[in-house]
């Protein structure tokens, strides 16, 4: 079958939601956290030249740029169309044949994609300190900017990893030749970039908005990761905490070729004043926000708070159905969704959160809702005595931000 005739069924069986297979991505400079749910035996399954898997992508039309020998759907999600999973399309091609069907016609008509993913990012150590470009300057390597925000989910975090700690940006008295003076001691060893930086230390269920062009080096908690639709990026720390080198290529990833061994161009790709911004715990840290009147939505049966909610271009929430309810909840855009805890029905799908997951394998815990369903109501039965539902929504644009 083609790929329009399997987006079709998907779509028809699921009346609007979209059951999605698991989606792997292996990093090389990166360990595992094995907190992501993946058997034991699978995060090197790739291949030690590939790395270990410590990331799952959700809801993705992006490609993983993971350099020569990324296969061609790395990264990308599947949309699964029949219960062995033979019958499956890329979730990108689905949206390129059904369009407004599957994204909403606003949204295809502003992008012509879904134009954002999700991931859990599943390191057991801190990454480099690095940046993700702004448009301006991803647009010379062909991409778009990237902002992204992070939630560290507390059944992800059964431990924190070796360093619950997030450094951002820079001390505000920081001045632009520091910087580049470190970026240039990037190939001689430590080149101290962190000195310049501040330290935060990561606590459960909040979050933080990083716009492009800021500064960050990520610490070792699984953290859940609504982002826009690129994977352009350039690290900027030359060895991290407990040792481990980054390899000088990353420095200059996604540089235009032009710019390589520019060191003013590494300094024009920081957004300046977010990066020293004295208040930026103020204006960049999230606490969850309830949807709606909390005890309204007691009373109905569940709980959905904003966790991700300062950026334009992606947001989520987390949705919690109280045992034994049966709730039907409305959204104005679409979103995918993942299970983080409990079982039940969502329309016509069980839904579970699984306890392992074997590389390859089929789940029930992953699903794209289309604007339509979303906006005529998803009905989600918890049929447990004691333990909720829970689970995490990804959208692109959605319209509710405003009213937030």
């Amino acid at each position: 079958m083609n790929a329009r005739v399997i987006s079709e069924k998907a779509l028809e069986q699921g009346e609007g939601i979209m059951r999605l297979a698991p989606t792997w991505v292996p990093r090389s400079f990166c360990r595992p956290g094995r907190r992501i749910k993946l058997h034991p035996d699978d995060y090197y399954v790739l291949g030690l030249k590939r790395g270990g898997i410590d990331e799952r992508w959700l809801a993705s039309t992006t490609r993983a740029d993971n350099g020569p020998g990324t296969p061609e759907d790395e990264g990308l999600s599947y949309v699964v169309a029949d219960a062995e999973g033979k019958e499956r399309v890329l979730l990108a091609e689905a949206v390129e044949c059904l369009r407004g069907g599957i994204v909403g016609d606003q949204l295809w008509e502003r992008h012509g994609k879904w134009p954002m993913y999700s991931k859990f990012f599943d390191n057991l150590g801190p990454l480099p300190h690095h940046v993700h470009h702004r448009d301006e300057h991803a647009k010379r390597v062909g991409q778009k900017g990237k902002p992204e925000m992070y939630f560290f989910p507390s059944q992800l975090n059964n431990h924190l990893g070796e360093f619950p700690f997030t450094f951002f940006g820079f001390n505000p008295e920081t001045t632009k030749d520091e910087v580049r003076e470190c970026l240039q001691g990037f190939a001689k060893g430590d080149n101290q970039l962190l000195d310049l930086s501040r330290c935060y230390k990561l606590t459960l269920d909040t979050g933080w908005d990083v716009p492009p062009g800021v500064l960050h080096a990520p610490g070792s908690l699984c953290t859940y990761e609504p982002q826009f639709a690129s994977d352009v990026y350039a690290m900027y720390q030359s060895v991290l905490y407990g040792g481990q080198c980054v390899p000088q290529e990353l420095l200059w990833k996604d540089a235009p070729k032009e710019a390589i061994n520019d060191f003013d161009y590494l300094i024009e790709v920081i957004d300046w004043e977010l990066n020293v911004d004295p208040d930026f715990h103020k204006h960049r840290f999230m606490a969850p926000r309830p949807a709606r009147d909390t005890s309204a939505m007691q009373a109905e049966g569940y709980i959905e708070e904003w966790i991700c909610y300062k950026c334009e271009q992606a947001s989520a929430k987390r949705l919690t159905v109280l045992p034994g309810r049966t709730v039907t909840i409305r959204d104005s855009a679409a979103y995918g969704f993942i299970m983080l805890q409990g079982r039940g029905k969502c329309g016509r799908w069980d839904i579970e959160s699984p306890m392992l997951i074997r590389h390859g394998q089929l789940t029930h815990d992953e699903f794209f809702v289309t604007e339509a369903a979303a906006k005529r109501g998803v009905t989600i039965t918890n049929p447990s005595a004691t333990d909720p539902i829970v689970m995490l929504k990804h959208f692109a644009e959605n319209p509710e931000l405003e009213m937030r």
